[in-house]
């Protein structure tokens, strides 16, 4: 059975440039605005990924407005990650970062294991398929976690 929907949802990772936006596009797609969905990386040194937005785009998530960002700007911005109610960390460091920034918070961290396809394939095709996996692993997530939302795959 799933789980129901929390009202707030950071997803992160190293970057925030390919799997914690993918995330968050994918949630809000699936889930609407039910939920407030927002993602950060350990780092925000890096922009948007190519790969991501053109495989995120065939599912008609848009991701080519999205401004990386990293956890110490979302502070410097005014978001407190107390405020969230759940933290899903797509990376190891991001979730040893996440770990250590609610320590003091009653905060739930979930880890979940997502492939980080940058630097795998040779080639588009198979640069592209790699970054399909991780996709479709977000989504097998996200549904097995909070159901299929609005049913669009």
């Amino acid at each position: 059975m799933a789980d129901d929907l929390p009202q707030s949802v950071l997803f992160c990772c190293d970057h925030n440039a390919v799997r914690s936006p993918m995330a968050e596009g994918i949630m809000k797609k699936l889930y609407g605005t039910d939920t407030y969905v927002q993602s950060a990386g350990v780092k925000g040194d890096m922009e948007i990924d190519g790969f991501s937005i053109a495989v995120c785009q065939e599912l008609n998530v848009e991701l080519s407005r999205h401004r990386s960002r990293s956890f110490d700007e979302m502070e410097n911005w005014g978001d407190d990650l107390s405020s969230f109610d759940l933290v899903i960390a797509l990376s190891p460091a991001s979730q040893r970062r996440a770990l250590e920034l609610t320590r003091f918070f009653h905060l739930e961290v979930e880890y979940w294991p997502i492939l980080d396809p940058t630097g795998l394939g040779e080639g588009r095709d198979a640069k592209l398929d790699s970054y399909r996996q991780a996709r479709d692993q977000i989504v097998g997530k996200l549904q097995a976690k909070w159901g299929h939302g609005n049913g669009w795959m």
